[in-house]
């Protein structure tokens, strides 16, 4: 499931017995048609006209959660109660479950003012890439929608993590659109080549910040004790090192491999870029 935030859009709380609405009632725009995001993703359009028609025909709501925390029924604090798109984008209904341990301390919140941010959990069924004022974006025409989240500010670690997967997911379609020109004989442009260097940069850290809190997760092993080779009688004159190219049977030992093998995505690109170049 990929996530996408909405920050500061239009939320409105309802006031209780205002209009015949209930307590606990708001409705927000969670997303914008037309807008390009951190990532160059636009939503177009009639992308949620299809899982919209699905949850209305299979009589079951669309959850309302905080902050995408779905392992917990606590935070599972309402449910969507209307949901259409407008010209702007996708604007829900939504009603919280004031019964719920969470609930009441979110609808304070929203009515104070202190949270305003929006966020869904989606995967997509049809994208591609397209263009908008002149910049090459990728267009997102049909998605399943699977929760709206009320979010705080930067303080959701499952939202930092998706983008880490959202990443490397637009990297690895950019770096293959990138590897059809150059295998096409047509050479990418310094922009797009900054891009992925960029992002590769990027994938990296993450890979380091990810190591790291997997090393802190599980235990050191114990260390086999070494043996005694004091203990052992060797006869210097006997005993001799096989040569730094040399295995004892007297095959070659493999070269040191080089540094971009360890990236074998940017090896592709750099192998076609010198071919297409040559």
């Amino acid at each position: 499931m990929l996530i996408k935030d909405a920050p500061a859009l239009r939320v409105k709380v309802a006031d209780v017995d205002a209009d015949g609405a209930e307590p606990g009632e708001f409705t927000a725009l969670v997303s914008v048609f037309g807008n390009v995001d951190s990532y160059g993703d636009v939503v177009q359009p009639g992308a949620f006209e299809r899982t919209l028609k699905e949850w209305s025909s299979s009589g079951y709501p669309i959850p309302v959660y905080w902050g995408h925390n779905l392992s917990d029924p606590d935070y599972n604090i309402g449910s969507v109660v209307e949901a259409t798109e407008t010209d702007r984008g996708l604007q829900v209904r939504a009603r919280l479950d004031m019964d719920s341990p969470k609930a009441p301390q979110v609808y304070r919140l929203l009515k104070g003012g202190r949270v305003k941010e929006f966020s869904f959990g989606y995967s997509v069924r049809d994208a591609g890439w397209g263009e908008k004022d002149g910049t090459e974006v990728y267009e997102l025409r049909d998605i399943d929608l699977y929760e709206v989240s009320v979010v705080p500010v930067g303080a959701n670690p499952a939202t930092e993590l998706q983008t880490v997967k959202s990443l490397g997911e637009r990297t690895e379609r950019a770096a293959a659109r990138a590897l059809e020109s150059v295998k096409a004989g047509r050479a990418i442009s310094a922009k797009n080549e900054s891009a992925l260097r960029d992002a590769r940069t990027q994938l990296a850290a993450a890979i380091d910040g990810i190591d790291g809190v997997l090393s802190a997760l599980d235990p050191p092993e114990e260390e086999e004790p070494k043996a005694d080779t004091d203990s052992q009688d060797e006869d210097p004159a006997t005993e001799q090192e096989p040569a730094d190219d040399e295995q004892p049977d007297g095959a070659k030992s493999p070269k040191p491999m080089p540094d971009f093998a360890a990236d074998p995505l940017a090896a592709l690109i750099d192998i076609e870029m010198r071919s297409a170049q040559a």
